[in-house]
């Protein structure tokens, strides 16, 4: 078996990144504990077993993340409403069954916001699709199938599309956010396309091909994609506020790299620590966020000097980072909470 392949099943193996043989844990009522200080100010709270990424909606002031346990048939899995002031469940959404004698749901994994039209976009990766739900209720919406193991998804508001990913055979799959239909479809075989990334200004999509150890770069009336460098094992893409540059998280070397757009190189590359699982830039400082899952903590760059300026204490497995209005939330899938639940960290990011 080639060194590839076997980084590629290694790397499937983690995409899902599921807390196999746990239950479901109901919302907790306990309070935000503090965690140990390392430069700004940690909050930490347990949510439930399972989390796997979360979302921040600036229209509903409402964090939601999204929580599946065990092997398939999944039967324990949840979208959580969450307080991001006090880190309280408000609401949990049980996905809708899809067999009724095992009671397997379709189980939810990623998550993006459509604060336009008021709506949650998820992938359910076990099931080959994506869904969509209200966030005024958290009602099941609708079921959009044929995307290969959808990992992630984003949406470009101001394109109205919703991008996802599908892992399973290298396609990168667009839907209307209002009429909720497939507008386009490409396929780039061979590939693995795990993180994602919008520029809402030109509507270009970005996805890291795990496989390929490159960015796959879609704009919206190209019949072509490109393709950009990264490092190895690119799991993870955000963009700089201004986007020309991409960070990748490089699970399999522990880095973040710094790629420039336009000119299709990486220009730096950053040691962070085993793992980096997930990258979020800073709009206010620009400064970028990486969760390494092995290392066990989350690393803050400056992609200028190309060094690290912090390292923050996120649980002992970081899985997910999304960033708004100056705070950094932190999903760890360390079972750490009283109830063995997974837990959510708030960082208060320095300027």
């Amino acid at each position: 078996m080639s060194t590839l392949t076997c980084r590629i099943r290694r790397s499937a193996a983690l995409a899902v990144a599921l807390a196999a043989g746990s239950t479901l844990a109901p919302a907790a009522t306990a309070t935000a504990q503090p965690a140990p200080r390392t430069g700004p100010a940690v909050t930490t709270a347990p949510l439930a077993a399972g989390l796997y990424q979360s979302a921040y909606s600036e229209r509903n002031r409402v964090l939601w993340a999204t929580a599946a346990v065990g092997r398939p048939p999944v039967t324990d899995s949840a979208l959580l409403r969450v307080d991001p002031r006090t880190l309280k469940v408000r609401s949990a959404h049980r996905p809708p069954v899809t067999d009724p004698e095992t009671g397997a749901v379709e189980a939810v994994y990623g998550v993006a916001v459509d604060d336009e039209h008021n709506t949650v976009w998820t992938t359910n990766t076990r099931d080959d699709s994506v869904a969509v739900y209200s966030q005024r209720d958290g009602r099941h919406l609708t079921t959009l199938h044929g995307v290969a193991h959808a990992r992630e998804i984003v949406v470009d508001e101001r394109h109205g599309t919703a991008w996802a990913g599908g892992f399973g055979d290298g396609t990168l799959v667009a839907f209307d956010t209002r009429t909720r239909e497939e507008t386009k479809r490409v396929t780039v075989a061979g590939a693995s396309p795990a993180g994602l990334a919008v520029n809402e200004r030109t509507g270009t999509v970005y996805a890291t091909d795990l496989a390929g150890d490159r960015i796959i770069a879609l704009s919206p009336h190209a019949k072509a994609p490109k393709f950009l460098p990264a490092g190895d094992g690119p799991i993870s893409v955000a963009l700089s506020p201004d986007g020309r540059t991409a960070y990748t998280a490089n699970q399999a070397a522990g880095t973040v790299s710094v790629v420039n757009l336009r000119k299709g190189r990486v220009t730096r590359t950053v040691p962070t620590g085993e793992g980096a699982l997930s990258v979020a830039t800073d709009p206010r400082s620009g400064r970028v966020l990486a969760a390494n899952r092995t290392a066990g903590d989350l690393t803050v760059i400056d992609p200028r000097r190309g060094t690290v300026v912090e390292r923050l204490a996120a649980g002992p497995h970081p899985n997910h980072v999304t960033v708004s209005r100056g705070t950094a939330y932190v999903v760890d899938k360390s079972k750490a909470g009283p109830r063995g639940e997974d837990q959510v960290h708030r960082l208060r990011l320095r300027r």
